[in-house]
């Protein structure tokens, strides 16, 4: 039985395969990447797998029984990409996808659930046994941000005092193993989230703490945190996009305390403390 990963070379995908080969055999790991080169040092089979590409995705998915769909990167062609990667799933004859949604798709107030959405309700018409694993922010989307704040002295952000219930890359890389290789899990929607939230405030304040530098946080309106990223060299668009998802995160869009994620891994989700700790050592 042959499990596939897509995006098996990204940040999460990387994480995937390599805590699968810790609980079924890597000759039943199947990498499916944009880019063959990428993905050598993965040590398993690898099959060229474009979204883009309907014709090349088919035979990428030949003889798979389990897909772990990890949503496509490129936010606006997420939809249509999905849309392929299904229909190719449902052609090939695949008996289950494991879908990495997002944080309450269905409710949510961030401009990221659309797409997530529409991937759902796909789902739901193929026809084809699924799992959807609705993940929360991961931590690193924001302890990404230390060194820049370090060197400013300040956090900066729209986020007000909302709550945030992140967890770690890895964290989320394990609940999608979790299912992929035990049972029941078919028609599941998962709430995943960090067992405990924080604020911003806080998450400055633990930057603070280990560094025995005083950097605080400031909450910036809107297109006041849009502008100050894209003077960081970001894109307009995408500056505009992680401030809105700021105070999309101020009203509570972040926030769930069920727990479902340390339920399914077995273990306390990775302490904010812990995942600081880590930025601060490659920064």
């Amino acid at each position: 039985m042959k499990i596939a990963i897509t995006g098996a070379t990204g940040q999460l995908g990387r994480l995937v395969v390599e805590k699968l080969k810790e609980k079924v055999s890597s000759e039943s790991i199947v990498a499916l990447v944009r880019t063959l080169q990428k993905a050598k040092d993965l040590v398993i089979e690898t099959r060229e797998a474009d979204y883009t590409k309907p014709e090349m995705l088919g035979a990428a998915l030949k003889g798979i029984h389990t897909l772990l769909l990890i949503s496509s990167s490129e936010v606006g062609q997420r939809a249509a990409q999905h849309k392929n990667v299904i229909k190719a799933a449902k052609t090939a004859g695949v008996n289950w996808i494991v879908y990495t949604s997002l944080l309450h798709a269905d409710t949510s107030s961030l401009s990221l659930a659309d797409e997530h959405r529409a991937t759902e309700a796909m789902l739901q018409d193929a026809g084809i046994p699924f799992t959807i694993l609705r993940n929360g922010w991961y931590t690193e989307n924001y302890t990404g941000s230390i060194p820049g704040a370090i060197a400013g002295g300040t956090f900066i952000g729209s986020a007000g005092i909302g709550k945030i219930s992140s967890a770690s890359r890895e964290d989320f890389a394990e609940a999608a193993v979790a299912v992929l290789t035990s049972q029941g899990h078919e028609g599941k929607v998962y709430e995943l989230a960090g067992d405990e939230a924080y604020t911003l405030s806080d998450l400055a304040a633990e930057v603070s703490r280990q560094t025995g530098k005083d950097i605080p946080y400031k909450n910036l309106p809107e297109a006041e945190y849009a502008g100050a990223l894209a003077s960081f060299g970001l894109p307009e668009s995408l500056a505009k996009a992680i401030a809105g998802w700021d105070v999309a995160a101020s009203k509570g869009a972040l926030f769930d305390d069920s727990r479902q994620l340390s339920k399914l891994i077995g273990r306390p989700t990775t302490p904010l403390s812990e995942t600081v700790a880590e930025a601060l050592q490659v920064s």
